[in-house]
């Protein structure tokens, strides 16, 4: 039995390094980190992606009895996540995605791309750190499976996602990376700059309160609300 993470497709966009003479010549202009869901999008994308999935009023009971059931859990000291929304995550995809083929998630990644709603002035925003030579960093707790297909186009240079799990070309329901949320994040982003850098400024876009820590280690942090 082969396990492995999702085979991300090649959508996202490395920019070229920049060249040149001196110490100044190797740090970067700079990088935006965007976190996707009620950031770069409005509303969360996990839900819409279960429903094409499984079905809306399906993915809708999952969630409520995942819900329930992780309310339990933390009760009784045994929450399977770091925290009591971790929790309902794990339950919910275990729940909903354990047994899914490969092939059918990444068809339902494609529907998503269709429901959507996205957030114009932050996209632009995106869209002005990339005409101005600035990397961008895409980092949530969105699954890797769906991700690619929404960030086509968008020209993106990396993306940080939740990681699932494959055995044999379908879907277990179970993480193989953290859950790129609120620490976990944090650690992910701080890592990527360390791999990276030095860059010239960073800056960084997201949601309260799961977004702040990741906000607290760039220069130029922007908590979105959006209206």
């Amino acid at each position: 039995m082969q396990t492995s993470a999702i085979p991300i497709p090649d959508v996202i966009v490395s920019s070229p390094s920049t060249g040149g003479i001196g110490p100044l010549a190797s740090i970067a202009p700079g990088v935006a980190f965007f976190d996707f869901d009620g950031t770069l999008i409005h509303g969360d994308s996990l839900l819409m992606f279960i429903g094409e999935v499984i079905g809306r009023n399906r993915a809708r009971l999952a969630f409520l009895d995942a819900l329930r059931s992780g309310l339990h859990r933390h009760a009784r000291g045994r929450g399977p996540g770091v925290d009591f929304p971790g929790s309902v995550k794990t339950i919910l995809l275990r729940r909903t995605l354990r047994g899914v083929p490969v092939a059918d998630a990444l068809a339902a990644a494609e529907r998503l791309v269709h429901r959507v709603r996205w957030h114009a002035p932050l996209v632009e925003t995106l869209k002005m750190h990339r005409r101005e030579g600035r990397r961008v960093v895409v980092a949530t707790g969105a699954l890797d499976v769906y991700m690619p297909a929404l960030l086509r186009g968008l020209n993106v240079d990396d993306l940080l996602a939740t990681g699932m799990e494959v055995e044999d070309g379908t879907l277990t329901g179970r993480l193989c990376t953290g859950n790129c949320v609120r620490l976990d994040k944090l650690e992910r982003v701080r890592g990527w700059i360390a791999a990276n850098g030095p860059f010239g400024e960073t800056w960084g876009y997201g949601n309260r309160p799961s977004d702040l820590p990741m906000l607290s280690i760039v220069d130029r942090p922007t908590v979105v609300k959006i209206r």
